[in-house]
């Protein structure tokens, strides 16, 4: 089986280049797709020999990672795993979802530890995102924004999402109930060594009102 890892980048040179060494010693194969960055993420990627996608003007994460998964399958990845460029995410940890596919699992979802160190906002939406889940895919995770998964060859044919932003992790998760795909999920740890970016109160609004129109597109 041949592992890919894809890491979608927006102006992440300060901490890309530490993310790829430390990625090396687990998988060779690394993609990074630079999504219209205006600082040295490109030279920071190549330098680290990944292979750079890159995008002219920033499209969102969803659009990174998909860019980089269609890349990923066309070279022939039999895994897909999803990691963070900003560091928040321990590659050491990448044996971990392996083993989850090869026992079985057809995606791999990483779950945050939710105390003091993750930013309230964070909290606060990421539970409210889950219930959704729970309550209209019949998924049950306790994180589902979290970005580091991983999943099958299979299984990206059948959650290939649509959106090209934050939205994205959680329509991977409604195609997975949707699709009723076996799941599984790891507690992982997470280093926020930056000033908190990523979803918004704004983002989670949006993100709550898609779950629901996908229910409605999905199901009915």
């Amino acid at each position: 089986m041949r592992p890919f890892v894809i890491i979608p980048a927006y102006n992440e040179a300060k901490h890309l280049g530490d993310v790829i060494t430390r990625t090396n010693k687990f998988c060779k194969d690394i993609i990074v797709v630079d999504d219209g960055s205006r600082d040295k993420t490109r030279a920071v990627a190549k330098a680290g020999n990944a292979v750079v996608l890159t995008h002219l003007v920033n499209l969102g994460k969803g659009a990174a990672l998909k860019t980089g998964c269609d890349f990923a399958i066309s070279h022939g990845a039999d895994i897909l795993i999803a990691l963070d460029a900003d560091g928040q995410h321990d590659p050491e940890e990448i044996p971990r979802f392996l083993a989850g596919l090869q026992e079985g699992s057809s995606i791999v979802f990483g779950i945050r530890q939710f105390n003091q160190a993750m930013p309230l906002v964070l909290r606060f939406g990421n539970w409210a995102i889950s219930l959704c889940a729970n309550l209209l895919y019949h998924v049950r995770l306790s994180d589902t924004q979290c970005g580091y998964r991983a999943f099958t060859r299979e299984a990206y044919g059948k959650i290939r999402w649509n959106s090209s932003d934050y939205s994205m992790e959680s329509e991977i998760v409604a195609k997975t109930g949707r699709e009723r795909l076996k799941y599984s999920q790891i507690p992982i740890t997470t280093v926020y060594s930056d000033k908190y970016k990523g979803t918004t109160v704004l983002d989670g609004i949006r993100i709550m009102i898609n779950m629901v129109f996908w229910w409605f597109r999905f199901v009915i």
